[in-house]
């Protein structure tokens, strides 16, 4: 189903408490934004959905698909059907990507009990998937990442979210960095992937062109760690027109 519920979530980096409670709902099929400022804990949720070692949930519990996974292992939650685009992709030279992307298929099939799969299989299925994103061929045999531009490592996790058919996709800040060309093709292939599925997205961004392409139905504002405010699209524009200004003036307000 990939349906995730995040109840009253606490999470700590060290000493310091970034998220304050936060209450999240995103169904299968539903595409959910989440806006702030920077600093707002809005990656720090991210990561704490896919479970970073480096954070610790203090209180609440992350639930996927009815199982609570607020312990679970990453590569658990991803043999689950999580899926997370990171903000800055990590080069790995060495390693290139059609060696990488067989290695990611073959986990999922492992976590599914399915044997790996053949050389023929894995060419033709990472050629449509490459098709489908717009990723030419000659990525294949280019280290992952290695010398990429920030268009190019953004397309390979969409390629990643291509292959793995996750129920439900993280992306964390997948515009930052992107001129309006790589952003088009980027939201694009979101929007492709998804399509006839009923794959969940929770996009996070602090900017709003790209919820004109990537259209999310609800959208939910967090501010110092809560989120505050949540509505539909109509947030989007609000947000457009007035800045996050008036988030903290009704926060402040209701303190």
């Amino acid at each position: 189903m990939g349906e995730l519920q995040i109840k009253n979530l606490h999470v700590s980096a060290g000493e310091k408490q970034i998220l304050k409670g936060v209450d999240l709902h995103v169904r299968a099929g539903e595409f959910h934004a989440l806006m702030g400022p920077n600093g707002s804990g809005k990656s720090t949720l991210a990561n704490a959905i896919m479970g970073h070692p480096n954070l610790e949930v203090t209180e609440g519990q992350i639930i996927f698909d009815g199982t609570d996974i607020t312990e679970a292992a990453p590569d658990d939650r991803a043999r689950a059907g999580l899926f997370m685009a990171f903000q800055y992709p990590v080069a790995i030279p060495g390693v290139t990507v059609a060696k990488y992307l067989r290695m990611v298929i073959n986990a999922h099939r492992e976590g599914r009990g399915e044997d790996a799969i053949s050389l023929k299989d894995f060419r033709k299925t990472v050629e449509a998937a490459m098709a489908l994103t717009k990723v030419p061929k000659e990525f294949s045999s280019r280290y992952l990442n290695d010398g990429f531009s920030g268009g190019e490592k953004k397309r390979m996790e969409i390629l990643q979210l291509a292959l793995t058919k996750p129920k439900l996709a993280v992306l964390d800040e997948t515009d930052s960095g992107l001129d309006i060309d790589a952003l088009n093709t980027v939201a694009a292939g979101v929007n492709t992937v998804s399509e006839g599925t009923d794959m969940g997205v929770l996009i996070i961004t602090h900017y709003q062109r790209i919820l004109h392409i990537i259209q999310p139905q609800f959208v939910h504002i967090m501010f110092e760690g809560r989120i505050v405010k949540e509505g539909g699209p109509e947030l989007v524009t609000v947000l457009e027109e007035k800045g996050y200004g008036w988030i903290r003036d009704e926060v402040a307000a209701a303190a």
